[in-house]
């Protein structure tokens, strides 16, 4: 097994954690709770997947990660009361799962040798959509849509991994630093407030 396959699984832990909390916050039953894990966890991938032409989509072709998203599931709802501070740690999870999926996108737009800002593009996606499919569907507003910085951290990761890339740096050295990057800065994001500007349009009535 590959430090590529490690990081999916563990970025598909983290995100069927973030969206199995998601859906518990929401009082789902045991079929909502798997299914908001499992479309956070590969929704980003598959969209990735669809946008290069790599079909059957990953999950299809390796149906590990059907059977590990169902165990995370189960285990989540067992130990859901040993989760103390239930948005902490989905935060937690969310971001981990943003830096790790984050890095998967990029190195597989490097694999197909794709320009670099595409790579980058399908680092933000892979990282990013399935927490808006989640989001949709727990009838919330996606966050990436709103104030806090999110898909910005995402595409600031991908650029980062791909300076590094560039570098020839060894890649497990450059996987560390890029998930480390992108779960400081977001921290730091939170932590103090920081947030993109919002835009309205003044009501003609």
């Amino acid at each position: 097994m590959t430090p590529f396959d490690i990081l999916g699984i563990l970025g598909t832990i983290a995100f069927a954690i973030s969206g199995a909390l998601s859906a518990m916050n929401r009082k789902f039953d045991l079929f909502g709770i798997f299914i908001i894990a499992f479309v956070t966890s590969v929704g980003g991938g598959t969209i990735r997947d669809m946008l290069i032409g790599n079909t059957p989509v990953s999950w299809m072709q390796d149906t590990l990660n059907i059977y590990l998203i169902g165990c995370v599931t189960i285990l989540s709802i067992i130990f859901r009361n040993k989760l103390d501070y239930l948005k902490k740690s989905l935060f937690l999870f969310d971001t981990i799962g943003l830096g790790i999926f984050t890095i998967i996108g990029v190195e597989t737009g490097t694999q197909y040798e794709l320009d670099p800002i595409v790579s980058v593009a399908l680092g933000a996606v892979t990282g990013c959509f399935g927490g808006v499919i989640r989001d949709v569907l727990c009838n919330e507003v996606p966050v990436i849509f709103r104030k806090e910085i999110y898909a910005s951290i995402s595409i600031a990761g991908g650029i980062c991994f791909m300076i590094l890339y560039s570098f020839k740096l060894d890649m497990n050295i450059a996987y560390v630093i890029t998930t480390l990057f992108i779960i400081c800065i977001r921290l730091l994001v939170v932590k103090y407030h920081v947030s993109l500007p919002s835009f309205t349009l003044k009501n003609n009535d």
